[in-house]
Formats: C-alpha cells, structure tokens, sequence
C-alpha cells in the first residue's frame, strides 16, 4: 500500500494562488490513478482532479476547470495540484489519494473505497 503526504496548504485571500504537493513511498506500481479530494465543513468529501500516473491523463472537477492544474513528477514521486484564482468556496481539507482499481476518470465517480489517502492539507480562502 502507497503512503501519501500532502503539503502546501495554507490561508490566502480570494484571487491568490496555492500549490498543493503530495509524495507517495512506499511499493512501486506501475498502472494506478491518483487524484486530489477536498472536504469542506459539514460537506462530504468531493472529487477535484485525477490523473492516470504514467500516461498523464487529467480529469477535473467542472468547478476548478481553467482554475486548477493537477500535475505529477514521476521522478520525484509526487503529484501536484496548482490551485489558481481561489474563491472562499474552495475552503476545505484536501486530500491525496491513490488507487490501483480504478482509471483517473473512474476516479471522480466511483463509491467505493480507494487503496490510499493522505492526511490532508487545510486551504482556507477569505474575501
């Protein structure tokens, strides 16, 4: 099972910039999926963006389109989400997650449990 680490998260104000990274350890896969999830207060968790590891596939959310870039360093083993024009509304927890049973896109729709999560990282936008 991979471990994740999310960093990068902080307080910004409406319009600012923040870039999310997370590093996996652990066993080496080859074909897996891995995606960034947010949680607000009082909210259930919701899909952000995916990407399919190796051949780089992205999906995003329809919310973060044109305003987040989701991204990987294979050579680094580690995944990024570069968050762009922020809104209060994209206040939340963001997780990291991993999974080698679904695609990048099955990523944003599927219910079931995926293999492995991150801690989470906090972003909180004001106005």
């Amino acid at each position: 099972q991979m471990q994740l680490t999310e960093s990068g998260g902080g307080s910004v104000q409406a319009g600012d910039s923040l870039k999310l990274s997370c590093i996996k350890s652990g066993p080496t896969f080859y074909n897996f999926a891995m995606g960034w999830f947010c949680q607000a207060p009082g909210k259930q968790r919701e899909f952000v963006a995916s990407i399919a590891w190796n051949p780089g596939y992205t999906y995003y959310a329809e919310s973060v389109k044109g305003r987040f870039t989701i991204s990987r360093d294979k050579a680094r083993n580690t995944m990024y989400l570069q968050m762009s024009n922020l809104r209060p509304e994209d206040t939340a927890v963001y997780y990291c997650a991993a999974d080698l049973h679904h695609t990048a896109q099955e990523l944003g729709t599927t219910t079931q449990p995926l293999s492995s999560w991150g801690q989470g990282t906090q972003v909180t936008v004001s106005s």
